[in-house]
């Protein structure tokens, strides 16, 4: 599995950088994150402890169902997937259909990678 290039870029920044492609004035670069975050704060919240070790439970188990990965947790199933949305949203994981109407959710990454500049152009 491999890992996920993150960055961090202010909400105008990102439009910049989505328009420029649009027109294509401006080409990703291989290598490039292929998902953003808005601020630190956003990455910590997706990214917290307790969500990583979801994260990592989903890649080691490939639980069943959601359910399954609640019970697992001990987490509220409601809770549970409001979080794999998001996460889902995020490209971190994905759902594949499971047993009659069950969704089983799977990790798409291994890890992730921070691609934070201090200074320099916007990306």
């Amino acid at each position: 599995m491999k890992m996920l290039k993150v960055g961090i870029a202010s909400l105008e920044q990102y439009k910049a950088r989505t328009l420029a492609i649009a027109r294509g004035e401006y080409t990703p670069r291989p290598g490039e994150p292929k998902v953003w975050f808005q601020s630190m704060e956003s990455l910590s919240r997706v990214l917290s402890d307790k969500n990583r070790a979801l994260l990592a439970l989903i890649a080691s188990t490939s639980p069943q169902s959601v359910s399954e990965l609640a019970q697992r947790t001990g987490r509220a199933k409601s809770n549970l997937s409001r979080t794999l949305r998001t996460m889902e949203q995020y490209g971190l994981i994905h759902f594949e259909k499971g047993a009659g109407r069950q969704l089983a959710p799977r990790a798409n990454y291994a890890g992730i990678s921070l691609e934070m500049p201090f200074c320099g152009p916007a990306p």
